[in-house]
C-alpha cells in the first residue's frame, strides 16, 4: 500500500489518500462498512450491491480474472482519516486496454492514437466484467462531504501519478454522476432494460399488467421453452455444487466463445463464488433426458436480482428468455424483490415486461482538446440516447392507462 500526496484543499487534512494493489490489504469489514454507507445514501439504489463487496472483487483478483497480464491492474483508491480508518474508497485500475467494460469507448482510443496520442493507460473506476448500476465512490458515514472530495481529488492525483490518459468511472448512479459533472467530470448516458415489481403476487399477476396480444406472446414463449421435456431447478447456497459450476461453467464458456471471442471469468472465480458468496447467488438451471443444458446466474441483492450470465449446449425455442428472463421475475415475487436488472443491451427484453433505464458513466480527460472534442459528441449522443428510451418506455407491452 503506497501513499498519494495530499490531493486536498488543506495541507492541513485530517484525511490520507493511499492506493492499495490487492484488495488483501484491506480489511474486508472497514472497505464493506464503506460500501454499505454509500449505498445508503443512493435512494432507489439496491442498499446491499453484492458487485461492490470486498468478497466479490477480491474473489477476482484471486481468481485471476484480473491483475497478472489481464490488462486490469488493481490500484484501489483509499481514504483513511486521522486514525487510519477507511473513510472512502473507489474500485480502481489501470487499464491497458478497453475491453470488459460495456461502456465502449474504442473509436476515442482510435481517435486519440490517430492524433499523435496513447490513450493507454487509463484509470477505471469500476466492477470489472459487470454492467450493474451501483456505487463506485464507496463514502462512509464520517464527514461524508470531505473523505467525497479526497476520493475525487485523489482519482485525478493517481491519474497524473500514473500517466494514464484519462479515468473513467462507469456503471454508477445517478446521483454519482452529477455530483462528478460538478467536479468537471463528463457526463455519458446508455440504456438497459430493467423488470420492476409493482407488487405483485404471481407472475400471471404480473402478465395481468400487459396488453392482451403481449400476454399471450409470453405464455407461448414459456410453454415452447420447456415443451421438449425440460425442468427447470433454481439452486442457491448449499445446494450449489462442483458439479453445478461445471455444468454452467461449460454454458458460459460457449456464451463468451461465441460472443467475445474469450470469456473473461475462469473456472476457479465460480468455485471462489460458490465458497464465500453462495447464498448471493441465484442458478437457474434447465435439464433434459437427465443432464443440464443450459443455465444463467444471478447474484441476490437485499432488494434487486441482478442478471449476469447464461449459456447453453443444446439450442431450444426461446429457453433463453426463460431463464434468463421469466425464471427470474418468479423468483424475484417469490422473494419480494422490486427489481430485475437482466444486464446490457437487448432491447428484445421489451416485449417481455422490462423498461428502459437510463444507464450512467463518468469520464475525466487530460489533453484538453480533446476532452471538448468527446464533451461535444456525448452531448449528442445523451439527447439520442434520451430520445430512444422515452420512445421505448411509451410502446411497450403494457396496458395503455387511459387519460
Amino acid at each position: 500500500m503506497s501513499r498519494i500526496p495530499d490531493p486536498g484543499p488543506s495541507q492541513q487534512s485530517r484525511f490520507t489518500v493511499k492506493v492499495a494493489t490487492s484488495l488483501k490489504a484491506v480489511p474486508s469489514g472497514d472497505w464493506d462498512a464503506c460500501a454499505q454507507a454509500a449505498a445508503e445514501h443512493l435512494p432507489g439504489e439496491d442498499p446491499s450491491n453484492p458487485f461492490v463487496e470486498h468478497a466479490f472483487l477480491s474473489i477476482l483478483e484471486e481468481s485471476g480474472c484480473v491483475g497478472e497480464r489481464s490488462g486490469w491492474q488493481p490500484i484501489h483508491i483509499l481514504v483513511e482519516d486521522a486514525s487510519g480508518t477507511l473513510a472512502a474508497a473507489a474500485p480502481c485500475y489501470l487499464k491497458s486496454h478497453s475491453m470488459g467494460e460495456y461502456v465502449f469507448d474504442h473509436a476515442w482510443a482510435d481517435a486519440y492514437r490517430r492524433a499523435g496520442g496513447s490513450y493507454y493507460p487509463k484509470l477505471q473506476i469500476c466492477v470489472p466484467f459487470t454492467p450493474v448500476t451501483g456505487p463506485r465512490l464507496l463514502v462512509g458515514h464520517s464527514d461524508r462531504e470531505s473523505a467525497w472530495r479526497h476520493l475525487v481529488s485523489g482519482i485525478e492525483a493517481l491519474r497524473h501519478q500514473m500517466g494514464a490518459s484519462s479515468a473513467h468511472v462507469t456503471f454508477l448512479t445517478g446521483k454519482e454522476s452529477q455530483a462528478l459533472v460538478e467536479a468537471g467530470y463528463l457526463p455519458r448516458t446508455d440504456q438497459q432494460f430493467h423488470w420492476i415489481n409493482e407488487g405483485y403476487d404471481s407472475f400471471d399477476d404480473f402478465l395481468g399488467a400487459l396488453a392482451s396480444r403481449k400476454r399471450k406472446a409470453i405464455r407461448r414463449e414459456r410453454r415452447e421453452a420447456l415443451a421438449d421435456g425440460i425442468t427447470v431447478d433454481w439452486l442457491t447456497g448449499s445446494d450449489i455444487t462442483e458439479k453445478h459450476w461445471d455444468a454452467f461453467f461449460t454454458f458460459y464458456q460457449d456464451t463468451g466463445s461465441r460472443k467475445w471471442g474469450r470469456p473473461y471469468l475462469n473456472r476457479r472465480f465460480f468455485s471462489l463464488i460458490g465458497d464465500r458468496m453462495s447464498e448471493r447467488v441465484l442458478l437457474v438451471l434447465a435439464k433434459r433426458a437427465g443432464r443440464y443444458v443450459a443455465g444463467a446466474i444471478n447474484f441476490i441483492g437485499r432488494s434487486h436480482l441482478f442478471g449476469r450470465n447464461w449459456g447453453c449446449i443444446e439450442d431450444h425455442p426461446f429457453l433463453h428468455f426463460e431463464l434468463c428472463y421469466y425464471q427470474a421475475i418468479d423468483f424475484a415475487i417469490a422473494r419480494g424483490l422490486t427489481r430485475v436488472e437482466a444486464g446490457a443491451q437487448g432491447e428484445h427484453k421489451l416485449a417481455r415486461g422490462y423498461r428502459p433505464v437510463l444507464t450512467h458513466s463518468s469520464h475525466s480527460i487530460g489533453d484538453l482538446s480533446f476532452r471538448r472534442a468527446v464533451a461535444a459528441h456525448l452531448e449528442r449522443e445523451r439527447q439520442a440516447v434520451l430520445a430512444i428510451t422515452q420512445e421505448l418506455d411509451a410502446t411497450g407491452p403494457f396496458k395503455r392507462t387511459e387519460t
